[in-house]
């Protein structure tokens, strides 16, 4: 990243820091924060059966559910279901998982295109190259307001002031005008109830009702984001709110328990009125499975690298796709392999531990990374000034 980017993603993690700390050490806060990692430990260790719990609640509800083995797999449900829907330009949500499976990157292949509605991500969708976030609620932390008015005068052909609210509408007015006929859209979930079989979404923009009141809805979930009520599960996005934004809750609260339906006429069912006539949720697995346990806590706030002494010293090149940071370097492994752990930075990481001191679930990420690096060297990933160096400690008795 840039020396410009770095600095103005600094200034936007300390305005994070200063809004979220009166609340983050409020008694309430703090009783939530035990709650919740009590929550995500008994989800972990009990997620065989709340994934079959919640793939029989979804059928109960009319909910169409599919599991995803890999990226691929998901790729390939989603070109089947929009193979069924006459709709080249899709709505998309925020989403890391999303990111996971590059789906922005994938579907375009295809001859569709996908048009971010959350305003970060689609200011760095305009911005087409270089435009990784850099946070899961806060994407385009790291521009400033004159970078992206430039960006979006590009891209739109526009010639708007450097002021936040023209920019807002006109990316708006934009986006709304590429939605007109679009009859699919695609968004992630922040938790999912097994029990009753619901999404839960979390928002300020307003965009996911947008999404959600597409002909067809997907939703594409990990299954760590299953846990057994709707109770916990709004927990769990409460406490992710807090840590993310500095607020007690979002705007707005989605809760999806399937497609949209009516019985106001002699009590007959009818699909479809105001919303989605069909909801698919497709849960991946995507090397979850494999994963070392507290790798899967996660409720992704990215308060880890708003505090990481590496993220802030050189951004979102420390992680791996749009999992940021040790966490994300962390997942890598699993999700892809040995090497691409190594190449997000799997030696960049101090091991210093303020990402578990600032994690509400307190993840042992320093702990993770530390583990993973005695198993990379074991199959030949290490720094080789460090190879060197065990080299000439073997022969010579000395690093030199």
């Amino acid at each position: 990243m840039k020396a410009s980017e770095l600095e103005t993603m600094r200034k936007s993690f300390n305005t994070v820091k200063k809004r979220s700390q009166a609340i983050k050490d409020s008694p309430s806060a703090r009783r939530l924060q035990s709650r919740v990692r009590e929550i995500k430990k008994e989800s972990i260790e009990c997620k065989d059966e709340l994934l079959n719990q919640a793939i029989e609640s979804f059928k109960r509800n009319d909910i169409d559910v599919m599991m995803a083995e890999s990226d691929d797999d998901a790729l390939e449900i989603i070109y089947e279901l929009l193979r069924e829907y006459d709709s080249k330009v899709i709505a998309k949500a925020k989403s890391n998982t999303l990111g996971e499976i590059n789906l922005k990157r994938e579907l375009p292949k295809r001859g569709y295109e996908v048009v971010e509605t959350d305003l970060g991500d689609r200011i760095l969708q305009l911005k087409r190259t270089d435009n990784k976030p850099v946070h899961p609620t806060g994407p385009a932390s790291h521009l400033n307001i004159s970078k992206i008015t430039d960006i979006v005068n590009e891209s739109l052909d526009a010639n708007v002031n450097p002021e936040a609210r023209e920019i807002m509408e006109l990316v708006r007015q934009d986006v709304t005008n590429r939605l007109k006929n679009a009859r699919v859209g695609i968004s992630g979930a922040n938790a999912i109830a097994a029990e009753e079989g619901s999404v839960v979404m979390v928002h300020n923009e307003g965009n996911i009702s947008i999404v959600s009141l597409k002909d067809l809805h997907i939703i594409v979930a990990g299954i760590d984001k299953i846990v057994p009520t709707l109770e916990d599960a709004i927990s769990v996005v409460k406490l992710e709110t807090i840590f993310a934004t500095g607020n007690y809750v979002t705007s707005y609260m989605n809760i999806v328990s399937g497609p949209s339906k009516t019985a106001d006429i002699e009590k007959k069912l009818l699909k479809n009125m105001y919303g989605a006539e069909r909801v698919v949720v497709i849960l991946l697995d995507n090397g979850r499975s494999e994963a070392t346990p507290e790798c899967l806590y996660c409720i992704g706030c990215g308060n880890c690298v708003v505090h990481c002494p590496v993220y802030n010293a050189v951004g979102n090149e420390f992680g791996f796709n749009n999992y940021l940071g040790g966490r994300g370097v962390a997942m890598s492994k699993f999700i892809e392999d040995d090497e691409t752990c190594f190449n997000s930075g799997l030696y960049m990481c101090t091991l210093c531990g303020l990402c578990t001191l600032n994690c509400p679930v307190s993840i042992p990420t320093n702990e993770i990374i530390e583990n993973m690096r005695k198993l990379s060297t074991d199959v030949g990933f290490y720094p080789k000034a460090h190879g060197k160096i065990k080299e000439n400690i073997s022969k010579n008795d000395s690093p030199f």
